[in-house]
Formats: structure tokens, sequence, C-alpha cells
């Protein structure tokens, strides 16, 4: 899963003795990982399936494996099992009954019973100048010479190459979209430090959308931007610097500061836990606020106020539920515990980045699309946001999945109540794709999407 602060990832994994953390994969930074079996990396691609279905195969952090995806939102891994290629469902490890066979390297596929061709596409690698670093990108078109539109993917938090791993590159263009990828500044083939500078990030996604349009030219049509998770910062703040940008795209991203995703992760943690009445969530505001000091100063601030916290409500109840990003991990270890951990991970946070100045002012068409039950990015004050701006005539138009987890997907629960990603959400795809195309949302219904608001 793309976490918004790696840092904070990281250091709870080493006060936390990592047994906890989540395995990577290609919604989180990799490790590389050999796999067991032959390498599947050349059968990355797309390809057309005899009903007229598109199929995408994307890398994943194993070389042995890969992901397939539908544009209705189905998804699942393939990998090698006792001398098998087996399919599990979604982001879990249950076999989910699709039979694929890959033939030799270029050939085609069977898909669930379905042949499809290999699609050729019109692919070019570039090397480009962003702000002070060399970034690589790569611009993938459907073969032709018709215009047509192109996307830029701005990145969430993650620290691996978008080159490699974005799979919109494979999906987008067989509905007759381009994409642009690249590797942002400290990944992949790119130079440069690993940050999370919104304004430096930003700089760098207006230097690729003019890449696009230089390496492009003639055959490109409206473009833009699109943003998951912390791209939903980076990408509105890149197109008010771009006038070139005509459209912006958010997925699962916040319309408020980085303290709140904590701060509201707190608030879902006590609601699940039977605290969620208003005394006890001032209570916990007064904790995230300390601790969100903390945070936001590499510890140089907000023990004291901590301290009062503590001293306070510690022997409350509630005080064990809460969890948040980093709350529950900095209330419960030492100042020097803290202060050594951070010394390790410093990515340049943009903790005081406040959206809302460019929401409110930036004339680029934009399209959010939230998640009403997520749980790593909770959008209940976004979604508030986001109405009120449509309401007022911004030329904003949101919309919330209501079943969503972050990344807009769909998950179940096993036996201990974690959850178990299933699939991305029906429609979300295909929403992404009418608004890239023709700027509105013209193929109602998207699975269970509502629309909060638009532009008047």
């Amino acid at each position: 899963m793309n976490l918004f602060l790696p840092r904070i990832a990281a250091l709870t994994a080493a006060l936390f003795a990592a047994a906890a953390v989540q395995a990577a994969d290609t919604r989180s930074a990799p490790k590389p990982a050999p796999g067991k079996g032959a390498d599947l990396s050349c059968h990355v691609g797309a390809y057309r399936l005899d009903d007229g279905r598109a199929l995408a195969l994307g890398r994943i952090d194993d070389p042995a494996a890969l992901r397939w995806r539908l544009l209705d939102g189905r998804t699942g891994k393939l990998a090698n099992k006792d001398g098998a290629l087996v399919s599990t469902l979604g982001w879990s490890d249950r076999a989910d009954g699709v039979k694929v066979q890959l033939g030799q390297c270029g050939e085609g596929v069977v898909f669930d019973g379905h042949r499809g061709e290999r699609l050729k596409f019109d692919i070019v690698d570039t090397t480009f100048e962003g702000a002070g670093v060399k970034l690589r990108g790569r611009l993938v078109l459907p073969a032709g010479q018709d215009k047509v539109p192109v996307v830029v993917m701005v990145h969430g938090s993650e620290n691996y190459s978008g080159v490699d791993l974005y799979y919109q590159q494979h999906l987008f263009p067989t509905e007759g979209v381009g994409v642009f990828v690249y590797d942002k500044r400290g990944t992949g083939g790119s130079s440069g430090k690993y940050t999370q500078n919104f304004h430096e990030l930003s700089d760098d996604a207006g230097a690729a959308l003019r890449e696009a349009l230089r390496v492009g030219g003639a055959r490109v049509g409206r473009i833009g931007y699109l943003g998951g998770s912390q791209g939903g910062w980076v990408a509105p703040l890149a197109a008010s610097k771009t006038p070139q940008a005509q459209f912006v795209e958010v997925g699962f991203g916040l319309a408020d500061g980085v303290l709140a995703e904590d701060r509201d992760q707190v608030v879902l943690d006590l609601r699940a836990a039977g605290f969620g009445d208003a005394p006890t969530l001032r209570k916990a505001r007064e904790l995230t606020d300390a601790t969100g000091l903390i945070a936001s100063t590499n510890g140089k601030r907000g023990w004291k106020e901590l301290d009062a916290a503590r001293a306070k409500y510690s022997k409350q109840p509630w005080w064990k539920a809460v969890k948040g990003e980093y709350s529950g991990m900095i209330a419960n270890h030492t100042p020097a515990e803290i202060a050594a951990e951070f010394a390790k991970y410093d990515f340049e946070v943009s903790w005081d980045y406040d959206p809302m100045p460019v929401l409110r002012t930036l004339k680029t068409p934009q399209l959010w699309m939230l998640g009403g039950d997520d749980i790593e990015a909770p959008s209940e004050e976004t979604q508030k946001r986001l109405t009120a701006l449509g309401r007022a005539g911004r030329p904003i138009t949101s919309v919330v999945f209501p079943q969503a987890d972050h990344g807009i997907l769909e998950f179940e629960k096993n036996a201990k109540g974690e959850r178990q990603h299933t699939r991305t959400a029906e429609g979300y795809v295909r929403m992404q794709l009418d608004w890239i195309k023709r700027g509105t949302l013209d193929g109602w219904p998207y699975g269970t999407a509502k629309q909060l608001a638009g532009p008047k």
C-alpha cells in the first residue's frame, strides 16, 4: 500500500520489530526479490483478447511474477507454483481460478479461455531536465498517427520506478489514451535525492508534461495530470504552474494538510474501538497536535505538549487504541528513541503545505476520486471541502466510491479482521479514461461511485 510518509513507516518498523510491516508489492516500495522460476518480464505489455477486452500484464517486485489487470478493475498476481502458473485474487494469496497461459516472449497469451494478441504501441524513451535533476521518462501512445489525449502520471510517495511499474502505460493506450511515465527524482533511472518536497516534485511534474508535449509533438491532444495518494498534493500544484495542463485527476488524495492524515486515522482508530464520542475525540486531538508537531519538526518541538497529554490521558482506556500513521508510535517511545530514527530518514516532507489556496484558485478542471472507506487517507474532511468548492463554482468534480479503501480498492476481511484487497473498484479505470478523453463523466453508472459535487 502506498504510504504517505515512508519515513514514519520505516521508523515504526525499526521500533516495533518489522514483523507487523506489510509485505511490499507495487503499491509500496518494492524490495528486490529474485523469485523462483523463470523471468516473466518479457511478457509485460497489453493484449487484445478474442472477446474484445484488453488485458494488461505488468511488472511487480518479483521478476518471476506478473500482475494482470482488466479495464473493469479485476486483477490478480501470476506466479509459478509447483511448475504451474497460478493466479491469486487481487493482492491476496488465495487462488482465483483464472487460468493463464503464456507463450514464448513476444507471442500471444490465453487468458481464462480467451486468446490474446499482443498489442504494439508507439513508445519513446527519453531523458529530460527536471528542477536541477535528470529524469528518466517514457511516452506510450496508441500506434498510428492520430491525435490522442495524454495523461502524465504523478507519483505518490512510492520510491520505486514509475517507468518500470506503472500499469497505466499498458492499459490506457488500449483505449486510445497516451501515457507519460517518469521516474521521480531519486528513484529508478532518475538522478537526485528522493524527496517529499511537494514544490520540487511539482516542478519536476511540470517538466514532465512539457517533455511529453515535446516528444509527442502533433500527436498530443488534451494533456493533463493523474496523481494518486501523495500525488493529490503535487498534481494540482504542478498544474497551477504549468499552463499547458488542461486537466487534473486525483485519486485517493487529501484536500487537507499532511498532518491531517495521521489525525484522521486516529479518529478512525478510536471510533473502531468504541471511543468515538466527542469528548474523547477532543482529548485525542491534543495528542495528535503534539505528535504532529514532533513529526513536522524532526523531534525538535512538541515533547512538552506530548508530556502534558500523557499526564492527562495515558491512563484512560482510549489511549491504547491510538495508532494513526505515527501518533501511537511516538506517544509510546522516548525522545531519544524517536530522534535516533528520525536522523536516518530525512525526506524533506512539505509538512506545512496547505492545498486549499491552490484548489480555490486553480482554473484547470479537476476530477477527484475518493474512497469512502479509506483507512490510510480518511476522506471525510476532504469530501466536505471538495463538495463546498464544487458548489461554490470551482471547476472541481468530486466522486466517492463508498466501500473503497486507499487506491480505490475493494476488500474482504480475514478472520483477524485484516483487509485483503481483492480488486480495483468497478468503474474507477473507466471514469479516469472518460475524463481524460472528454473532460466529463458521461458514462454513468461507474460501479458504486456517487458524485458529491461539480462545477455549476
